[in-house]
């Protein structure tokens, strides 16, 4: 069962892989004089990226007819929202002060394109699918402290550049007049005539390398030489937790094994090393099972999600601006992977001797989804306040929604019946005793909350450089397309994560305390926690976002995100805990 599920994903992966933006679905062939649409995408505050509008919330030049370009579901989940422009850009016509309209600018409309430059807003465009920006205006200073005595320049003229190699497009860029800007200082009505100019001028770069542009920022060897000191400092970190957790076994585990094969009558030496002498109690079932098991099948889920989207990138599917195509991976591989989640949590639901497997279904599929739909319901509510593009349409949340019910719960059920009819036992070397054994009393930096700091401060030591690129390309205006470093930070948190959990339990039994089932969780998944707290420094000290739409958006998706590492992570530090445990105690003889 589990088989047909991956091979089901992967098809779905490759049928993805093959799908590419285009341009009103034709080739991006044009002949001279020929009519390249180019749609204007939305407006918004250059440092708030998640706070964007309607290009015509402005009072822009608008045509007679206006458009709205038909969108993919990740687009929509982006925010974008193409609509036609005004602006006449056919192939190789060059144009020089066009008018594009005179606008009667009302006192209103000036104090509101007054507070837009205020803010810098910035206007994106999409031309033969290569974005284009630009500013609605500037603030003029001119050395003066008082805010009140700026100038607001509104740009009224704006000259597109255009390169183009044979047939096709191959770059586009917009450069706004300085000296051609309207003073709007004032509220009163003013006529502005907007006016543009477009120069085509041919390239030798082949159609097959005109994104490289938009990657080079985060190529450069500069960069390159940051993302590769954050992994050699990763990988130092793996090397000396490897040494540590190499020294334990070697030595101390060793050591053990050898006193009990000698003596295994002597009551002192069972004394001495507590993890042999808590045999009866180290299998015990946790706690609250059915939660137990829906956080390991949400952490699996979400663990083979984060695998096929890192084989997705490095097929090079998300290449620069291919629109939405992220957002559409993730909710169609989500869905798809629902059946992991749902064999995992009751396979191991019922190994725990749990009698109510279909609540535990309902538990699970619900463990990571309530809290996003939660958020996702607080955060549209004020995405629909605002009047922000970030507020999806009934219809997208309506597929959604029939994605849910048509393909999620289905396989999450069905990988549950799967789960159930595995049938599989849960593999203990020690029997476990009818009464719990009393744990001693510990010291407090044994206790939950320091071992969950300490174990969360190694893995994310290993990737706080990494975070810092992708916040910025997330939450910012930078591109991310080093992929193969990304995957190559993410294997060495997954290692990491699992080496400190490891060895943590190891120290917890050494000290006879035999509920470490919960503890690996909690440890494994307390990077999320340390990221969360990134996120605190990140929008505070590194980013200049503000207002309580952005901030919102930030926060709320953001603890989602964190809370997805939590699961996974947790999941990876149970399951590495779970073999060494099985190990250690496999290897000794227990009455």
């Amino acid at each position: 069962m589990m088989l047909k599920m991956v091979g089901t994903v992967l098809g779905v992966l490759l049928l993805i892989s093959s799908l590419r933006v285009e341009a009103d679905g034709s080739d991006h062939k044009s002949k001279e004089r020929d009519h390249v649409p180019l749609y204007a995408n939305k407006v918004g505050p250059f440092h708030n990226p998640s706070e964007t509008y309607r290009y015509y919330d402005m009072p822009f030049c608008s045509p007679d007819h206006v458009t709205e370009k038909r969108e993919a579901l990740g687009e929509v989940l982006n925010g974008d929202r193409l609509v036609s422009a005004p602006y006449e850009l056919n192939f190789r016509v060059d144009k020089q002060g066009e008018t594009l309209c005179k606008k009667k600018l009302l006192k209103e409309d000036v104090s509101k394109l007054r507070d837009a430059i205020s803010k810098d807003y910035y206007f994106q465009m999409y031309y033969d699918d290569l974005p284009v920006w630009g500013f609605v205006g500037k603030v003029d200073r001119e050395n003066k402290l008082d805010p009140s005595d700026f100038k607001y320049l509104l740009f009224k003229h704006i000259h597109f550049d255009i390169l183009y190699n044979d047939d096709r497009v191959i770059e586009i860029s917009v450069q706004s007049d300085p000296n051609s800007a309207v003073d709007i200082t004032e509220d009163r009505d003013i006529v502005v005539e907007f006016s543009y100019s477009v120069k085509w001028k041919e390239t030798e770069i082949p159609f097959e390398k005109r994104m490289e542009k938009y990657s080079k920022s985060s190529s450069m060897p500069h960069h390159l030489e940051i993302h590769w000191f954050s992994i050699i400092n990763s990988c130092v970190t793996v090397l000396l937790l490897t040494g540590f957790l190499a020294t334990i076994l070697m030595r101390v585990l060793k050591n053990d094994f050898i006193k009990y094969s000698h003596d295994e009558e002597s009551a002192d030496d069972q004394e001495e090393s507590g993890w042999k002498y808590i045999h009866g109690d180290v299998f015990r079932f946790p706690k609250h099972k059915s939660l137990f098991s829906a956080v390991l099948g949400s952490g699996t889920q979400l663990l083979a999600l984060a695998i096929f989207i890192f084989l997705l990138a490095l097929v090079g599917v998300f290449y620069p601006y291919n629109r939405g195509a992220l957002f559409t991976a993730l909710v169609v591989i989500y869905a798809l992977t629902s059946g992991i989640a749902g064999y995992t949590a009751t396979s191991m639901y019922l190994q725990f001797e749990g009698t109510n497997w279909v609540r535990n279904l309902l538990l699970t599929g619900c463990l990571f989804c309530g809290p996003l739909f939660l958020t996702f319901c607080f955060l549209n509510t004020v995405a629909i306040a605002y009047s922000a593009t970030a507020a999806l349409p009934f219809g997208t949340i309506l597929v959604i929604l029939l994605i849910w019910t048509l393909v999620t719960s289905p396989l999450l059920v069905l990988g549950g019946i799967a789960g159930k009819n595995s049938r599989a036992e849960f593999q203990a070397p020690c029997r476990t005793t009818k009464y719990p054994r009393e744990i001693p009393q510990l010291p407090w930096y044994r206790g939950t909350i320091p071992q969950m700091a300490m174990a969360g401060f190694l893995p994310f030591s290993a990737i706080y450089i990494e975070l810092y690129y992708i916040f910025a390309s997330v939450w910012g205006h930078r591109i991310y397309t080093i992929y193969s470093i990304l995957f190559i930070v993410f294997i060495i948190l997954i290692i990491v994560t699992a080496f400190i959990t490891v060895a943590l339990t190891y120290f917890q039994l050494a000290v006879e305390d035999h509920e470490w089932w919960w503890r690996s969780v909690l440890c494994g998944g307390s990077t999320g926690v340390f990221i969360f707290s990134y996120c605190l420094y990140y929008y505070y000290a590194r980013s200049d976002m503000s207002g309580f739409m952005q901030t919102s958006f930030f926060f709320g998706y953001m603890a989602c995100i964190c809370y997805g590492f939590f699961l996974m992570l947790g999941t990876v530090g149970f399951r590495a805990s779970l073999l060494f445990v099985r190990h250690i105690y496999r290897s000794i003889k227990c009455e």
